[in-house]
């Protein structure tokens, strides 16, 4: 076959193959606006999904900014006297702004407006942070099946492993022993103390659940934990003090 003909047939194949894309386009036009608009309906939703959680991000981040104001306020006790005729008590010459004369009054200041904060967005980085400093004042103050339970909805919403959920999960267990809750206590620093997270600082754990078992009156266990202590952990600021009542 010559050249000229051989290029004439090409060009005849690749005639058809248009016409024949060109008919099926045609044939499914529609479906294939159907298909084009549904793709962009998607890309909507999801562009509004991501603006939408931008929005909710910025206005977390400004109630938890409220709130730590008031949480990281200057505590400034006030003197029972001034020490000179017409002098005013310390806090007094702060007035209500930005001091406060107990840490109890400040904690209890801030308590509301982290709760707001923490409720308004529960899933954000800045309603898990405000959760984390609620629990943690609710501790301080001494309410501590609340702060249990905050706790508790810290470590739901961070997970196990973030850098919250571990330090929920830490103030929980420590709240427990403060609450006389021994044998919770108890179990929670077991479970800390036999998870797999690289990060917990497992000799402080230990040095824990080595306390709460001294405390409930179980030495033997007591002495299992300040074992392993100075048989895993030699370098371990803990381990003089380990030692120590392993001693006595």
């Amino acid at each position: 076959m010559k050249r000229k003909e051989r290029h004439h047939l090409k060009e005849n194949e690749l005639a058809h193959s248009i016409a024949a894309a060109r008919g099926a386009i045609e044939a499914r036009k529609g479906q294939l606006t159907g298909v084009l608009l549904v793709l962009l309906v998607i890309a909507a939703v999801a562009g509004g999904i991501i603006v939408w959680r931008q929005e909710d991000n910025v206005r977390a981040q400004r109630l938890l900014a409220d709130a730590m104001v008031t949480f990281n306020a200057r505590v400034i006790p006030a003197t029972a006297a001034p020490d000179q005729p017409g002098e005013v008590p310390a806090a007094a010459t702060f007035g209500a702004t930005g001091s406060y004369a107990t840490e109890a009054a400040k904690l209890n200041a801030a308590l509301p407006k982290l709760k707001a904060a923490a409720d308004a967005y529960p899933d954000t980085d800045a309603g898990v942070t405000a959760r984390y400093h609620y629990a943690s004042s609710l501790a301080a103050l001494g309410k501590r099946p609340e702060a249990i339970q905050a706790f508790d909805e810290v470590v739901l919403r961070a997970g196990n492993n973030s850098l919250y959920g571990r330090m929920a999960r830490l103030g929980k267990a420590d709240t427990q022993v403060r609450a006389g809750q021994l044998e919770a206590a108890i179990a929670t620093w077991k479970e800390l103390s036999s998870s797999t997270d690289a990060e917990l600082p497992k000799d402080a754990i230990l040095m824990e659940l080595g306390k709460a078992y001294q405390a409930s009156g179980n030495q033997e266990e007591a002495r299992k934990a300040f074992t392993q202590i100075v048989d895993e952990h030699p370098t371990s600021p803990y381990l003089a003090e380990a030692r120590a009542e392993l001693g006595s």
